[in-house]
């Protein structure tokens, strides 16, 4: 589980997160939604043990991330900062992270790389900001950690490579007990990829929501306009106050 417990994070006179409350349960697909600036970023890096809180505790499994590289091991984390070596081939971005990562999985690489099929033996300077992002996915989830953070998750792809790095995650999820969090501004993409999201706002987490793809579905079939409209367990999974919300849709 990953936990933020009242967690506080400054920079400056700037305050990122104000005591914000946060639990992650394994295995799961959760979102955190909000514009930019609004904290999610912050979390991510928390979690990743890139900052210290400046109050409060962010927690691994029950163990303080920071300053501790068992915890650290146990995370991945996406973001656009995250190739930052533009001299590197993939394999050689490949070998640099199989150093830290001691579970890391040489058969999921090849079958990753094999479906993506991005260029070896050339440099990262030479890709593009959406085959950066497709290349540290796929090490990202060969290095087989316990939690993948993605920042911005399909920030650069195509539709149809959007539908592929869906797929991976989802089947990487199915494989063993992945917990994935993606960050995103976009609604769509936090409906179609998680359970659970939080919505953060300066700092705070406004609102969480759970049973986010049922909702998702809910929506669109009322979109839809049909005379009749069938729903098995209907609110099975949504909030309190989402269900709330999503009656008065149906009314």
């Amino acid at each position: 589980m990953m936990t933020l417990q009242s967690t506080v994070k400054r920079f400056g006179d700037f305050t990122a997160l104000d005591g914000v409350e946060l639990e992650i349960p394994k295995g799961t697909a959760f979102g955190l939604l909000g514009s930019n600036g609004a904290g999610k970023s912050t979390i991510l890096r928390l979690f990743s043990g890139i900052y210290s809180p400046e109050g409060g505790r962010v927690l691994i499994d029950n163990e303080d991330v920071y300053d501790n590289v068992a915890a650290k091991q146990k995370v991945f984390f996406v973001n656009d900062e995250t190739v930052q070596f533009q001299s590197f081939t993939l394999i050689q971005l490949k070998d640099f992270y199989k150093q830290f990562y001691p579970n890391f999985s040489e058969e999921i690489f090849e079958k990753l790389e094999g479906i993506i099929n991005l260029p070896r033996d050339k440099k990262l300077s030479t890709f593009s900001k959406g085959m950066k992002r497709q290349a540290i996915v796929i090490i990202g989830i060969s290095c087989c950690t316990p939690y993948l953070l993605l920042d911005e998750a399909f920030d650069g792809l195509d539709p149809t490579m959007r539908i592929i790095v869906k797929r991976m995650l989802a089947d990487a999820m199915c494989d063993r007990e992945l917990t994935v969090v993606i960050s995103s501004h976009n609604l769509k993409e936090i409906n179609e990829m998680c359970d659970t999201a939080a919505l953060l706002h300066k700092g705070k987490i406004i609102t969480y929501s759970k049973g986010m793809k049922r909702q998702a579905i809910i929506i669109t079939a009322i979109a839809c306009c049909t005379p009749y409209l069938l729903l098995d367990e209907a609110f099975d999974g949504i909030d309190p106050t989402m269900r709330i919300i999503v009656k008065r849709m149906l009314v």
